[in-house]
């Protein structure tokens, strides 16, 4: 069971919003290649523990192992599929 902090709000920015704007990843967040186009997102850590993302990262492990094509962790999913899951973990 989770808990929220008050004031604390998750966030996903995606690389027009991180990258056009030169801003590194944010402490606390991480960079993830989605979709076809591999576009970048940049997503909290706190996602890291979720069983729905969990199963994202055993597919991308299943799929590229440890050797990640971008250089970053790269989740093989649509970028549909991707913020669905994204917009329930950011509900919790």
């Amino acid at each position: 069971m989770g808990f929220r902090l008050p004031g604390i709000q998750r966030t996903l920015f995606s690389v027009s919003q991180v990258a056009s704007r030169g801003v590194e990843v944010p402490k606390g967040y991480l960079a993830v290649y989605v979709g076809e186009k591999q576009k970048r997102f940049v997503i909290p850590l706190s996602f890291l523990n979720q069983p729905s993302f969990q199963d994202l990262l055993s597919q991308a492990e299943q799929e590229f192992g440890y050797d990640h094509p971008m250089g970053g962790l790269t989740i093989p999913c649509t970028e549909v599929v991707f913020q669905n899951i994204v917009s329930c973990l950011n509900r919790l």
